[in-house]
């Protein structure tokens, strides 16, 4: 979908997209190794359709979701002196820092950074990086009405991508200071091994003393931490389960998604809130597109996502461990969610 903009504001943004056949095809494969496997499993980055993006958006507004709330209470008090700090993590050359956001989403806690920047200098080149194309024009156009200083150029990709084809233009941009976002609890999408992989490849689009602001939950007690992930209103459970749905339209696939419920468990001793799709019953699901028929025992699990919980010297660690050191960190007055100033060495 085309931005809705007139002709000035669309020549401020440019869109790429690498959702291609390309994409389409990935998804399929991972479809069919995922159903395949055993355990069962789907990706999490397959969660941000249209209509997923929308219901995630709404569980940001959960009461039950605090990480929205704990993050945007940190970004409110102490936006300015995280572009201070970043501004000043290398040495001053009058070169202006630009901003990289991946999983940008709505991008409606990113407005906080935004402001933060331009209160310092006279315009700002900001690059969102989501699956969800769009996401990513519903959120471009918001800004960029927002903003006149703003240019825009969003990347329609996953992230290995994305950062595959900034790594290889960040040469022709050598006056530029680099800020990248990574909001949110994101990074607890990954494994410890994931999460080093993709520091280092984002380290790879980084110069000495560029700066990454990770955004971190913190570990703490067992209820909070589910029912952040399994609300009452079942909001989360309607984001989980769009999978099917999103199969169902995709490849022609028969999931009854009433036969399947969300699960979100606390697994304490791997530092996780790892989310299910189970099975209710019994059953035989088909899925044409992919010339594919897959069993299901009742009580069967197809794991969709973990979400991992840090503590301080756990961030500290992978700082270290991924070519940046961890220069400041901030938190909210609850100390539940911790936004870190990781700065490349």
């Amino acid at each position: 979908m085309p931005p809705t903009a007139d002709a000035p504001h669309a020549a401020r943004l440019r869109l790429q997209r690498f959702d291609t056949e390309d994409a389409r095809a990935a998804f399929a494969r991972d479809v069919a190794r995922g159903l395949g496997s055993s355990p069962k499993q789907l990706f999490p980055k397959y969660f941000y359709d249209e209509l997923g993006s929308e219901l995630f958006d709404a569980i940001c507004l959960l009461p039950e979701y605090y990480l929205t709330r704990a993050e945007n209470e940190i970004l409110a008090r102490h936006a300015d002196e995280i572009v201070a700090a970043a501004a000043s993590s290398r040495a001053p050359d009058g070169a202006p820092l630009s901003l990289l956001e991946l999983g940008s989403g709505s991008a409606t806690k990113t407005r906080r950074v935004i402001e933060a920047i331009l209160k310092r200098q006279p315009d700002l080149l900001y690059r969102p990086v989501d699956i969800s194309a769009s996401a990513l024009t519903a959120s471009a156009d918001a800004l960029l009405q927002a903003y006149p200083a703003l240019r825009i150029e969003a990347y329609a990709s996953d992230y290995d991508g994305a950062l595959g084809h900034l790594s290889r233009g960040r040469d022709a941009r050598a006056d530029e200071r680099l800020l990248a976002l990574f909001l949110g609890s994101n990074v607890g999408n990954f494994d410890r091994d994931g999460a080093q992989q993709f520091l280092r490849a984002l380290r790879g689009v980084l110069r000495e003393g560029d700066a990454l602001l990770l955004g971190a939950d913190l570990k703490k007690d067992r209820a909070a931490l589910e029912a952040a992930y399994d609300d009452a209103l079942g909001v989360t459970a309607a984001f989980n389960l769009n999978l099917l749905v999103r199969l169902n339209r995709e490849f022609g696939a028969d999931f009854d998604v009433r036969a399947f419920r969300h699960v979100a468990a606390y697994n304490e001793e791997a530092g996780r809130v790892e989310i299910y799709i189970k099975s209710r019953r019994e059953q035989i699901v088909r899925l044409p597109g992919l010339d594919l028929e897959i069993t299901f025992d009742a009580g069967e699990r197809v794991h969709t996502e973990n979400s991992y919980k840090y503590d301080r010297d756990g961030l500290d660690a992978l700082a270290a461990e991924t070519g940046f050191a961890c220069t400041r960190r901030w938190t909210d007055e609850g100390g539940r969610f911790s936004s870190n100033l990781f700065v490349a060495r």
